[in-house]
């Protein structure tokens, strides 16, 4: 088992992939690549037999197939199936990013393309880089998952949606007018993560670590925080604000910081 914290601070303990089942889903996945392969050569082959085409549109099709096969179809799965595969899903894994949230294309094509050119077929001796770099791992990492921040998880029921904030009603409209886009996810998470535990801290703690960490918002999103109100009301509100963004279509969920950040 391995606890990661989410990029909404909730906490997850989610038992880690091993080689033996991410081998197995790795074996289902080939033969139904295998089988796609054979079916996209043959229709090219029928198309380009009936078109009258020579032989070099044949050699462009079958790279198209396995360029196809190999590096799109995990791509193409895991982006569109969360993070699962058909091997995956046979077997009851997942990927996640690193903080246990689901993963999106970026991750999706990162751990495809590395798949396909390092880990199992260019140079990676039909998986045998992918083996010794999971067997050097804490959290049986692969280089696809090293390089995209994420893990393969035994995940049998979809992850838990994340805790949501809501911002003080006098700053949700300055947070509003914001420009969030150059808020580094790993700061949000420092935030998210001291919003849930400023109940726990000392008053001084409470203070220096969240003027710091207004100090470093502001300076990332070139703004000046507004006057006369606590840093966890300013870090609430950008937090919340960043969170009705990111996710519009989400139920409301009151998290553990949200009577925090309004009340102060």
């Amino acid at each position: 088992m391995a606890e990661f914290t989410t990029g909404e601070a909730v906490a997850l303990e989610l038992p880690i992939a091993r080689i033996p089942t991410r081998a197995t889903a790795f074996l289902i996945d080939v033969v139904v690549q295998f089988a796609l392969g054979c079916s996209l050569l043959f229709a090219a082959a029928a198309v380009l037999a009936a078109a009258g085409a020579d032989s070099a549109w044949m050699d462009v099709a079958v790279l198209v197939a396995i360029v196809g096969v190999l590096i799109g179809y995990p791509v193409a799965c895991e982006t569109l199936m969360h993070g699962r595969t058909v091997g995956k899903v046979m077997i009851g894994l997942r990927v996640v990013r690193a903080d246990g949230g689901p993963i999106d294309f970026r991750h999706a094509l990162t751990r495809g393309l590395a798949g396909g050119i390092v880990d199992f077929w260019v140079l990676g001796g039909f998986g045998a880089i992918a083996v010794l770099t999971s067997m050097c791992s804490p959290n049986a990492r692969r280089i696809g998952d090293v390089l995209a921040g994420t893990v393969v998880v035994h995940a049998q029921t979809s992850l838990p949606r994340p805790a949501l904030a809501t911002a003080p009603p006098w700053l949700a409209g300055w947070a509003g007018q914001l420009d969030l886009s150059g808020l580094p996810e790993d700061l949000a998470l420092s935030v998210r993560q001291y919003l849930t535990r400023v109940r726990t801290l000392t008053p001084a703690v409470q203070a220096n670590l969240g003027q710091a960490l207004v100090s470093a918002l502001c300076e990332r999103l070139q703004i000046r925080p507004p006057l006369g109100y606590p840093p966890v009301q300013v870090l609430g509100a950008v937090i919340a604000e960043r969170q009705r963004r990111a996710l519009p279509a989400a139920p409301a969920a009151v998290s553990p910081f949200t009577m925090v950040a309004i009340r102060g």
